[in-house]
């Protein structure tokens, strides 16, 4: 309880400090010279005091190996040698790829001889040859920063495009789009819906890496509130409403992520292509051909195949009461008898069948019965436990003040 404690008060400090308008300064790939300068600190990078060095630096280029890179640096054939022999065992050098990064950073003195040679093996990870003897390399990794931000808006067009206009990642919406997928059918936001979140997001080196991660959100969608904080009680970190009911429900809101409902359940549907009117017991979502199809809810493919009607389609029993089935695919993911979690890729949307455009129409049962799933209510997951609801309480009292003490990210 104490750590837990004292890492939201640190957590509420960085929040107020990035208010105040600190940030991070990112780190250009040119020359040492271009970096920005900190006050009485020497840059350092790559575990080496970057200043004290003259630095060259390039891509690896097809077809190239170490030797063409050390060669104009003034190695020889033997050095370059005896340099790959002498780290094979911690960094075998003809892993190297095409497209990655390098720099060489020569002493200052009058020799001015290449001292380091850094290969960066992807975003976070990099390894550092002394090219003086003894040789040898260093395994390291990139220090990582995580900057706190809020985003506040209306929606006017949809999430991805009200995103961007106000200065936010576009990934973000997946993010909340993962955090409300029990709660919200993104297919179906209103313009006028608003959203306030506090997220999280690493840089390495300036860059951003991964996934923005959502801390606390409060998103009105026609007219109620639904707000969501990130809180782990021991099994990781879910959300939770304000009365510690958990977002994660028992199956996600659509098939399809960012889709929109093309035609809805309906008794009395005229069928487009049969010209009559027959009673449509699922939901449409239209998407492009390709889009993953994701399964709603835990459960077992009891059929993976095709009829002329429904064309590719996948059915899943979840549990004694309810079942689902997508149809229409382009091409199914998973074979009957295959256990399949929520969230799973199962398919990829497609016109097969009886459809007029690429969609998946989505099919509910419930105690045999095919139903409306949109009207359907189901029961949370697991709640803020008794023992950790104290807790959670007061991370909501400081999530809501470091989310209060952020300005609002604009373009």
């Amino acid at each position: 309880m104490i750590t837990r404690f004292l890492n939201l008060q640190v957590f509420v400090c960085v929040c107020i400090f990035l208010a105040m308008g600190c940030g991070l300064a990112p780190e250009s790939r040119e020359a040492a010279n271009n970096e920005p300068a900190v006050a009485d600190k020497p840059l350092e990078r790559f575990g080496l005091l970057w200043e004290a060095f003259d630095v060259d630096s390039g891509v690896v280029a097809s077809g190239q190996s170490l030797s063409h890179i050390l060669s104009p640096a003034g190695m020889t054939a033997g050095e370059i040698t005896l340099l790959a022999q002498a780290t094979h065992s911690e960094y075998d050098v003809r892993n190297m790829r095409s497209g990655k990064s390098w720099w060489i950073a020569y002493d200052r003195d009058s020799s001015s001889s290449a001292a380091h040679f850094i290969y960066q093996r992807n975003a976070r990870e990099y390894a550092r040859f002394s090219l003086q003897k003894p040789y040898q390399v260093t395994l390291e990794s990139l220090p990582a920063d995580t900057l706190i931000r809020r985003t506040k808006g209306t929606i006017e067009n949809s999430l991805y495009v009200d995103l961007d206009r106000l200065g936010a990642p576009t990934t973000l919406a997946l993010a909340m789009a993962n955090v409300y997928a029990w709660t919200v059918d993104f297919s179906r936001l209103q313009k006028g819906d608003e959203f306030d979140v506090m997220y999280e997001r690493t840089y390495i080196n300036g860059e951003p890496m991964g996934m923005p991660r959502v801390i606390a959100c409060n998103f009105q969608h026609r007219g109620k509130e639904l707000p969501a904080f990130r809180f782990d009680q021991g099994e990781g970190f879910d959300y939770f409403d304000e009365a510690g009911q958990s977002l994660r429900k028992a199956f996600l809101k659509a098939p399809v992520e960012f889709s929109r409902i093309s035609s809805r359940y309906n008794l009395k549907r005229f069928h487009p292509i049969l010209q009559k009117t027959k009673a449509h017991y699922g939901t449409d979502y239209a998407a492009p051909k390709g889009t993953p199809i994701i399964s709603v809810g835990d459960g077992v493919v009891s059929k993976s195949s095709y009829t002329k009607g429904n064309g590719k389609y996948v059915k899943i029993r979840h549990n004694n009461t309810y079942e689902t089935q997508y149809l229409h695919m382009s091409r199914r993911a998973v074979s009957a008898g295959e256990r399949v979690t929520q969230g799973q890729v199962i398919g990829y949307v497609g016109s097969t069948g009886l459809a007029t455009g690429p969609h998946v129409c989505f099919r509910f049962w419930k105690n045999g019965k095919q139903v409306d799933h949109l009207r359907e209510e189901f029961p949370p997951s697991t709640p803020i436990m008794y023992n950790q609801m104290e807790a959670f309480q007061t991370t909501i009292q400081e999530l809501n003040a470091a989310i209060g003490s952020l300005k609002v990210e604009a373009k």
